[in-house]
């Protein structure tokens, strides 16, 4: 898609979305994290959030402060400095796990699923660099893409009721962190000791739509002393 002729929709009255495409696609959510970005720089009066997505820009604003011919103007002026400055370098985040036992019950599931063993499919996880295309679902769970289509196992028919803080899954060709406990349809296969979400932090979320993630693997014992650490009560939270 030309980039600098993006798709504009208008949701409702105080809902502008901005579509670059309809598949997931690196090249499409850069422009998307990129527009988004520029789009809060412009500090529009009247704008309350601004939300990337996998191919999209959700703009909301307040009809009384602002209006729509404004923030469309803004939006073209952001899609049309996207070919007149340097896209940054993403910003590397490392996520170590544990994976299978009591903290992966998903695992040799999945093993079975994709004909591996379970130490298989955790060097197929870890083999890998993600992107974060967008936050979503709760505070602070990073959707990331794409995983080895050979794990690339469904969400589970019914989800479970609550699902760990920490918990690393994989549905289809994504994976995450759960950042707090929650329901949850994805098949389980480690954990982090990691806080994923800390309200009232400058930067809330660990991950952010652009990050690269790479899972490092940890053992048991290097997962207690890390929750120890960092929690003083040996559990992620």
């Amino acid at each position: 898609m030309d980039a600098l002729r993006p798709r504009l929709r208008f949701s409702g009255d105080t809902l502008l979305l901005v579509e670059f495409g309809d598949r997931i696609d690196p090249a499409i959510n850069r422009q998307a994290v990129r527009v988004a970005a520029a789009i809060g720089r412009a500090q529009l009066a009247g704008v309350r959030d601004i939300v990337p997505a996998y191919t999209t820009v959700g703009i909301h604003f307040d009809p009384l402060q602002t209006d729509l011919e404004a923030v469309e103007r803004t939006i073209v002026e952001a899609v049309t400095a996207l070919d007149q400055t340097t896209e940054p370098a993403p910003r590397v985040v490392e996520i170590p796990v544990c994976y299978g036992g009591a903290h992966g019950p998903d695992l040799d599931e999945v093993a079975r699923w994709a004909g591996l063993t379970a130490e298989e499919v955790v060097q197929r996880h870890v083999e890998r660099t993600y992107r974060v295309y967008m936050l979503g679902f709760v505070p602070g769970f990073a959707y990331m893409a794409r995983v080895d289509p050979v794990i690339a196992v469904p969400r589970h028919r019914t989800p479970r009721e609550r699902v760990a803080a920490g918990a690393v899954g994989i549905a289809g060709e994504q994976t995450g962190v759960y950042p707090m406990a929650a329901p949850g349809g994805w098949h389980v296969i480690g954990r982090t000791p990691l806080r994923m979400f800390t309200p009232g932090a400058a930067l809330p979320s660990r991950c952010m739509p652009g990050d690269e993630v790479r899972f490092v693997r940890l053992s048991s014992a290097e997962f207690a002393e890390r929750a120890l650490a960092i929690d003083g009560i040996g559990v992620a939270r």
